[in-house]
This record gives C-alpha cells, sequence and structure tokens, in this order.
C-alpha cells in the first residue's frame, strides 16, 4: 500500500519517497514510545529521534525500556521474548535477493553494493545494500532475481527437490517459494500450486511469467480434506498462514495488529492443513510445514498436534542449510539476530514406505 501511495505521488524524487517510507516504519517501530494524544506529525518526528538515537546509542535503551515498550505486553505468554531479539527488532531489516542458480556472483557484480551469503548455493543469496529501487532494474524485469528474505530461502534449500521429482506448494501464495523450487529443479518436474485466494495465484502467474517458470500448475485450495489434485508427491511444502511474529522487524505494524486470540485460530487452522495435506505425500516421501513465527502454539505445538492425529509420519531430521554447525534435526527455528533474516520454523516429515506383506 505504500509502495502504491508513493508511486501515484509524480512530483516525490526517489530521496523523497525513501524519507516518508522511513517516517512511516519509523513510527510503528518506536510506537510504543510515542505520546498518542501528542498530533501525529509530533509523533512522526519523534519516532525518526528515537531511531536516530538508537542507531547512534543503543546502550541507551534498557533491556526493561525494549520489554515495556517495543512489543505487545502479551507476547510474552506465547513466546520466550528475548533482549537479543527485541533489540534486533528495533533496527531496519537486511534486503535479501535470491537469485537464479549459480548466477549469484555475477548478479552481485552487475547490480553491486550486494554480497554473497555464503558459498555454493548459499552464494545465490545476496545481501543488498544499495540504493536503487530494484523492481526497475533490468536484471529484476529479465528474471534473473528475486526479493526473497534468507529464511524463506533455506526454506527451499531444507525442502531440497530435485529436477523430475513432483511437489506440491500448499499455501503458495504469490508463489515466493515455489519460484525457488523450480529453481533447484531446473524447470523440470512438476509442481503444483495452491492457495485459497484466487488473486494471489494470479499474481503467481505474473511472478512465474517473468521468472521463465513453467514447470507448475495452479488450483484453488480452502485447505479442507477435498484436495486439488490425486496426485501424490515427492515432497509436500506446507507454508502454512501464521501471526508472522517472525516478520515484526521488516513488518513492525503488525506489532499491534495481531492479537493472542489469533494464535490459537492460527494454530488450529495450521494443524488442519498439515493433516489434510498429508495424505498427498507418496510413500518415500516429504512433509515440510514452515511458518514465521515463534509462538509455541504455532510452531513445536501444532508439530506435536500433527505427530499426535498422523502417526504414520516419522520425524525426518535435516541439515541446516545456513550453517556447518549443529547436528541434523527435525525441527529448526531461525531467529533474527541469528542470520538477519526473518524468524522461521521449520519441521520435517517422511512418510515410510510399507514393508513387505
Amino acid at each position: 500500500m505504500l509502495r502504491d501511495t508513493l508511486r501515484a505521488q509524480l512530483q516525490l524524487s526517489s530521496t523523497d519517497r525513501a524519507s516518508v517510507s522511513e517516517a512511516v516504519f519509523a513510527f510503528y517501530r518506536w510506537r510504543g514510545w510515542l505520546d498518542r494524544h501528542a498530533p501525529l506529525r509530533d509523533q512522526i518526528e519523534r519516532a525518526l529521534e528515537l531511531a536516530d538515537r538508537f542507531a547512534a546509542r543503543p546502550e541507551e535503551f534498557t533491556n526493561d525500556d525494549l520489554f515495556h515498550h517495543a512489543v505487545p505486553a502479551w507476547l510474552k505468554t506465547v513466546m520466550q521474548v528475548t533482549p537479543a531479539w527485541l533489540r534486533t527488532l528495533q533496527t531496519p531489516p537486511s534486503l535479501w535477493l535470491r537469485a537464479r542458480r549459480g548466477q549469484g556472483r555475477e548478479l552481485a557484480r552487475l547490480l553491486e553494493d550486494c554480497r554473497p551469503f555464503g558459498q555454493g548455493a548459499l552464494a545465490d543469496a545476496l545481501k543488498y545494500r544499495g540504493h536503487q529501487d530494484l523492481f526497475r532494474t533490468p536484471a529484476f524485469h529479465a528474471g534473473q532475481f528475486e526479493l526473497q528474505d534468507l529464511s524463506s530461502q533455506a526454506v527451499g534449500l531444507i525442502c531440497a527437490p530435485v529436477p523430475g521429482q513432483t511437489w506440491w506448494d500448499a499455501c503458495a501464495g504469490e508463489g515466493g517459494k515455489l519460484l525457488h523450487l523450480s529453481d533447484l529443479m531446473e524447470n523440470k518436474g512438476l509442481i503444483w500450486a495452491s492457495d485459497s485466494a484466487s488473486w494471489r495465484l494470479q499474481k503467481l502467474k505474473h511472478r512465474a511469467a517473468r521468472s521463465r517458470v513453467f514447470n507448475y500448475r495452479s488450483a484453488l485450495w480452502d485447505g479442507g480434506p477435498k484436495l486439488p489434485t490425486k496426485t501424490r508427491f515427492d515432497g509436500v511444502l506446507v507454508d502454512a498462514p501464521c501471526s508472522g511474529i517472525g516478520t515484526w522487524q521488516r513488518n513492525p505494524h503488525a506489532r499491534w495488529t495481531v492479537t493472542a486470540d489469533d494464535i490459537q485460530e492460527l494454530s488450529a487452522l495450521q494443524t488442519r492443513l498439515l493433516c489434510h495435506a498429508a495424505p498427498a505425500v507418496k510413500p518415500g516421501g516429504r512433509l515440510i510445514y514452515a511458518v514465521c513465527t515463534f509462538a509455541r502454539a504455532e510452531t513445536v505445538g501444532v508439530a506435536q498436534a500433527f505427530q499426535n492425529q498422523c502417526p504414520g509420519f516419522v520425524p525426518l531430521p535435516f541439515a541446516d542449510p545456513l550453517t556447518s554447525a549443529g547436528a541434523p534435526a527435525p525441527m529448526l527455528q531461525y531467529w533474527p539476530q541469528d542470520h538477519a533474516g526473518a524468524g522461521m520454523f521449520i519441521a520435517c516429515w517422511s512418510r515410510p514406505v510399507p514393508g513387505p506383506g
């Protein structure tokens, strides 16, 4: 909405637009410190002042100050709230790009102001530090990269689809993770994409055309037991709707709209989605659950509820693609302070192949 509004203001320069955007995000990031009775202009100026002060002297803000003002009070009842995370919330997020497979270093050279996250597949994950409007670059319109958070890219790497397989992105949305799966599959094999909203699938269609992704089919799915296809898949990704607490650094306004009641409703929805999607996994296939949140009810709570309701699935340990440290585990939680990406929870199960007889 902000981008569309600013684009319509033709008299504004790119610098003006950036300043307005910065002010809007600062207002929501520092809203807990503001006097709600003051004129809006004064509140915005105060928010920008606090942002500058925090950037220059973060030690002036105590942990207690952050606990009481940075997030709503109910949050500590649904998750562990740490000082390290709260301090990360009060800083602007990193901007991550995903280059097409094997083209990360070339894209970094082309765009400049980019740094690859690592080696191998991680060289295609680029942290962008420049100021140009990436949506207007020839490289973007040529489908050479997507704007995709590092933690979301990690989900695709954990799925690790290979060319020729069949996958289902059950809650595809506008297709960010589907485009990554297709790239990893070298545009070979088949991906089904479903969502409850046709407008999201329409946006996916446009994004797929720009990225030259052709190995997918789309269908509406309301999350119920009737599946959009009778196909059985090598892998099913349930990137479920969630509270989005893991994105509060990038979306500070959401801190003041999400409620504790939302957590419980979403937890029930997430469990239903997993249980309804699970039968589509073929024997020997994998089921991956991903949500950008930290709430216990939406993460380990959903994983345990699914395990209780679908005992035919076995927790499947996987390696963290972003680090060489740590042993493989069937669940993983990313925090923004870990790798400068969004918060993300991922769990994985396999459907065993029946034995003889």
